[in-house]
């Protein structure tokens, strides 16, 4: 019987196995980096061991230091997690050499899926279609498009899709140094790649003693470089017939390797239904409960169940209902996908009350709270937000309900364009294959929820509230109303910016109650620090506004709205040189591709930033000169800080 088990991972996994441990009466122990120290996991747990450092390659990346946590603690169990060294055999090895129960698949069975191009040829073997292995030496014009891929780890890194083999051989070597950074193994192979192809896996489960079953299948085909956005259970493509397939494969693939625990073997299928596999993840996937929450079942407590010895049923549980997931990311869809760094000022979501049961509701993962910071060094994933209804429609639109109610202040979020995806009439059909962003536009989907005139009625919210705080403030007449003359002269003014637009509110509280420029048949019924009360046109609108540093956000039933506070008097010291390229984030300088001096066109690559474990490519805004270069390989730099200086060549 388990005791004390360590989880060999952090964040929302972390938090989601603890959740499974206290249930079933087991103690927990976190481990957690310099940069971790106040994170949720690492408060959580029973017992918490510090990982000197903050990239994962001195962390949560170091078998050594883990298997010494659980030693030092007397925990007698290890949890991999997701991601990390969850599916690395030397690990589970060195759990198992050093006496302890390794709640995961055999070393073996990690080992010979760890490698797609390998576990490819063991499928084809066990009688499970495949697509055919290229070799990127040998890729010719009609292989095109391809896909490079990362031959270990998963998650979206260490891919790029080839359309022209003029770009293959950038992306194989973007490929393998994200893939050696993210997973310490650089090697890369190329597959062919389906346009509007389906991502659709099913979930595995099986004991030491012969039982395999296949609990039900996900979609996951929304996607963003590579990376899972939206997943459901069950799949709106896959009918009885294909299904019976789908998990007859999944367990074909489970029982050619031996494997026991929880698994995920992943498909894409062509609009044909005809499915391929891709590959078999040897651990728990993020999307698991969306499987849960149709199912009933705690995927986690079986883990440990099978770790301890324990026979499954021999029937796997049926499936009831439909259950919706989304990953809110801390990112800007609109910027090309840059993650976002910083502290979570306010992380709330409404009406979450679903844990495993069956039941309309909502379930939330997450490893952030309100007050977390929001680093460079992990993947950029703020939570799951997960919904369960009789049906798809209801899930859909509970969900979409509770993001676009959700107040998350402190970080950009890809909030918004979830929202938008689930209330998207081709989503709501069914139709999400993994050309959805491409079809429908990211611009269009990555629209703000918040109208124009949403914007306005927030800034005067935000100017009035402003004002309330002052006069809360104030030690000489509090109560008297902020700006009051005995007669009225110019109006309050505040000027906010709120994307590359200004909004500037002029305003006076006179007797006979606001008067703002601009703002017709507007009245002021409430307004207090944090809440101000608008009667538009006869509908009264509640605005919650909280400030943090010069920001205010403001949420309301019309949409959340971020505003700037600009200064009364710009400094002039601030202004950057013309042709400036900045860093969109925090990170460090991985790769230069040109040196002071040197002469490039429009889109040529300058710099390559890696910030929470993804490259980001710094190019060329114009023809012209590179006339700096402040930077070099190595260096950490902040966001904002100069990466290069081109000046554009004269017309």
């Amino acid at each position: 019987m388990i005791q004390n088990l360590l989880v060999a991972n952090r964040g929302e996994i972390a938090r989601r196995v603890f959740r499974s441990c206290r249930d079933a009466g087991i103690g927990t122990v976190a481990v957690f980096s310099d940069a971790d120290a106040d994170a949720p996991h690492a408060r959580e747990a029973d017992a918490a061991v510090r990982l000197p450092g903050n990239a994962p390659s001195e962390t949560y990346l170091r078998a050594e230091l883990l298997v010494k946590a659980a030693a030092d603690t007397g925990a007698d169990a290890v949890h991999p997690g997701y991601g990390f060294l969850s599916e690395n055999a030397s690990f589970a090895r060195a759990v198992l050499d050093a006496g302890l129960t390794w709640v995961g698949p055999p070393p073996e069975a990690i080992e010979t899926m760890g490698s797609k191009v390998e576990s490819k040829r063991l499928m084809a073997a066990a009688g499970v279609p495949v697509l055919s292995e290229l070799d990127p030496a040998e890729v010719t014009e009609e292989d095109l498009p391809l896909l490079v891929k990362a031959s270990a780890g998963g998650g979206g890194r260490g891919m790029r899709v080839v359309r022209e083999l003029g770009e293959l051989a950038e992306a194989v070597e973007g490929a393998s140094a994200e893939a050696g950074s993210a997973f310490g193994d650089s090697t890369v192979f190329c597959e062919r790649y389906l346009e509007t192809g389906r991502h659709i896996e099913v979930q595995v489960m099986a004991d030491r003693h012969g039982t395999v079953w296949a609990v039900g299948e996900r979609e996951c085909s929304i996607q963003r470089r590579h990376q899972k956005v939206v997943e459901e259970a069950p799949s709106p493509f896959v009918d009885a017939a294909m299904r019976e397939e789908l998990f007859d494969a999944a367990r074909k693939a489970a029982k050619a390797i031996d494997y026991v625990g929880a698994g995920t073997v992943e498909f894409l299928a062509g609009p044909d239904g005809r499915f391929y596999f891709l590959e078999m993840n040897t651990r728990l996937q993020v999307e698991h409960p969306v499987t849960e929450c149709t199912t009933g079942v705690d995927l986690v407590a079986l883990q440990l169940s099978v770790a301890e010895g324990a026979p499954l049923p021999v029937d796997p549980p049926s499936s009831t209902g439909h259950a919706i997931e989304v990953r809110l990311y801390a990112e800007d869809p609109s910027a090309n996908w840059q993650p976002q760094s910083g502290t979570l000022h306010r992380f709330e979501i409404p009406d979450v009350d679903l844990s495993f049961e069956h039941g309309p509701g909502l379930r939330l993962d997450s490893g952030f709270v309100s007050g977390s910071v929001v680093g460079v060094h992990y993947d950029p994933m703020l939570a799951k937000v997960i919904a369960w209804a009789p049906d798809r429609a209801s899930a859909a639109r509970r969900l979409a309900k509770a993001l676009a109610s959700a107040k998350i202040h402190g970080v950009v979020t890809n909030r918004d364009l979830l929202v938008n995806v689930l209330r998207h009439d081709a989503f709501l059909a069914g139709e999400t294959d993994t050309a959805f962003f491409d079809r429908h536009g990211l611009s269009t989907l990555a629209t703000p929820l918040s109208t124009e005139d949403t914007v306005r009625l927030s800034a005067l919210a935000a100017a009035l509230a402003g004002a309330a705080g002052n006069r809360a403030g104030a030690t000489v007449w509090p109560r008297l109303p902020s700006g009051w003359r005995n007669v009225r002269s110019a109006g309050q003014r505040k000027r906010f910016a709120h994307g590359e637009t200004e909004y500037e509110v002029v305003y006076s509280l006179t007797r006979d109650g606001l008067v703002a420029d601009g703002y017709e048949d507007i009245a002021l019924v409430e307004s207090t620090p944090d809440r101000v009360v608008l009667d538009v046109a006869g509908v009264r609108r509640a605005f919650d506004v909280a400030h943090y540093a010069g920001k205010s956000y403001v949420d309301s039933s019309l949409g959340s709205v971020t505003l700037v506070a600009e200064p009364r008097f710009a400094d002039p010291n601030s202004a950057l040189a013309t042709g400036s390229l900045v860093a969109p984030m925090p990170g460090t300088v991985v790769r230069i591709a040109v040196s002071a001096g040197e002469t490039v066109s429009e889109g040529d690559p300058l710099l390559w930033l890696e910030a929470m474990k993804m490259e980001h490519r710094i190019s060329a805004p114009a023809d012209g000169v590179v006339a700096e270069l402040p930077v070099e390989v190595g260096k950490q730099v902040e966001v904002g800080a100069v990466l290069a200086v081109v000046e554009a060549n004269q017309a």
